[in-house]
């Protein structure tokens, strides 16, 4: 079994900042599986399959800096180890509508990825990163909390439903099958 967390921020507020494309990403994977969130406490979840592979698909409801309480939670209560983590988020370091699978190493400085290394006492869980650009004169705080400006909107989009394949790929044809097709340097749109 798979666990695909997507990270993002509860609330209206923060429906389409930057930093809730993980939040989108795992919208768009619901609806392409017909399937639901149910809310609990600290996340929303619901179960499912991408072909014969049964998944999770997971949204901390606890804020990005501190993603990796829910995720602990859910690993724990459903034995699944770090391995068989997706963990979908935005990523400053690549340009917007670029994506990235790596897995292990450190946080990169994203909170929400540090959390969850933390609460797991483990890094070595699958990233699908989306690249959301870095900002030249604007906090970083304030950038990624910012709404995404129209005439990024469509490349963002087109990012996240990409990414939405990669885990997609993950799953049903492993990591390395995915990090060949959608690790290469064209793979902006």
């Amino acid at each position: 079994m798979w666990i695909i967390a997507g990270l993002g921020n509860p609330g209206k507020k923060y429906k389409n900042t930057r930093h809730n494309v993980g939040f989108r990403a795992l919208d768009i994977l619901a609806t392409k599986l017909h399937l639901s969130f149910a809310s609990e406490e600290q996340y929303s979840i619901v179960e499912g399959m991408i072909q014969d592979n049964p998944v999770i698909l997971l949204k901390p409801l606890t804020y990005m800096n501190l993603s990796g309480i829910a995720v602990a939670q859910v690993l724990k209560k459903k034995k699944i180890t770090p391995e068989n983590l997706i963990v979908i988020h935005d990523d400053l370091d690549l340009l917007p509508g670029k994506i990235k699978i790596k897995k292990g190493g450190s946080s990169g400085g994203h909170k929400g990825i540090k959390s969850i290394i933390e609460c797991l006492d483990s890094s070595e869980f699958i990233r699908v990163k989306i690249g959301i650009g870095r900002p030249a004169n604007i906090p970083l705080e304030r950038y990624v909390l910012e709404k995404i400006p129209a005439e990024e909107m469509e490349i963002i989009n087109n990012s996240i439903k990409r990414a939405v394949e990669a885990a997609m790929t993950i799953v049903s044809a492993g990591l390395q099958e995915a990090m060949t097709v959608f690790n290469r340097r064209d793979n902006i749109p």
